[in-house]
């Protein structure tokens, strides 16, 4: 295996970090004063969508004649660098790892360069994929792990995806990957390896590869 699939937020920062929260009530503010839904079917919808289609934004799409380019911009417009700070020790973790390393988030490219800018990690990743390299079709749908896979040229076995739903990486291990979840695991049989966060990743690669 030489290429490692990240995704994003909550994974390459823990989930106990109020970044993601943020996006959250941006999506709620979003849903209630762009789109004018009733404020007490805001969570209602955003779940639904989610469960329905990935994300809410594709929900958003399809019922509500939502631009995905302006949901983009409103939701991801939280303050990065006033919640994540540099990650040294991360960093120094990410870089001696082998092989090449990409992100694939549902999110947009803008939020994950702010992201990993305010982590200090920007340098350690080849190439950022986001929500639009599959025509806003999100994980854990087939189609933006497909493409990621085309794009740099690999086959699924050839790659590890790490986590932090284990949903997508069901996907992943379809189509031949490793998988590493960075939280709890369930005993989710597309799950090889569980780490409760991302810089125990070095372990659960060598795990991987005696499995091999």
């Amino acid at each position: 295996m030489n290429v490692i699939i990240f995704d994003l937020d909550n994974t390459l920062y823990p989930a106990s970090n109020s970044l993601f929260p943020l996006i959250h009530e941006r999506i709620n503010c979003f849903m209630r004063d762009r789109v004018g839904i009733p404020d007490h079917l805001v969570n209602v919808l955003r779940r639904k969508y989610w469960q329905e289609y990935g994300i809410s934004m594709v929900g958003l799409m399809r019922h509500h004649d939502v631009d995905p380019e302006e949901f983009l911009e409103y939701v991801h417009d939280v303050d990065v660098e006033g919640v994540l700070r540099p990650d040294p020790g991360l960093a120094a973790t990410l870089r001696a790892l082998p092989g090449i390393k990409v992100v694939l988030t549902n999110g947009s490219l803008g939020h994950a360069r702010r992201v990993l800018s305010a982590l200090d990690i920007d340098s350690v990743f080849t190439k950022i994929f986001d929500v639009r390299v599959a025509a806003y079709r999100p994980k854990p749908h087939p189609e933006p792990y497909q493409e990621v896979l085309r794009l740099l040229g690999v086959c699924g076995s050839r790659c590890v995806m790490v986590e932090d739903m284990a949903v997508n990486l069901k996907t992943a291990k379809e189509l031949r990957m490793g998988t590493v979840l960075v939280g709890q695991a369930n005993g989710q049989p597309y799950v090889d390896e569980c780490i409760p966060e991302v810089a125990l990743l070095p372990e659960a690669l060598r795990r991987l590869a005696v499995d091999e």
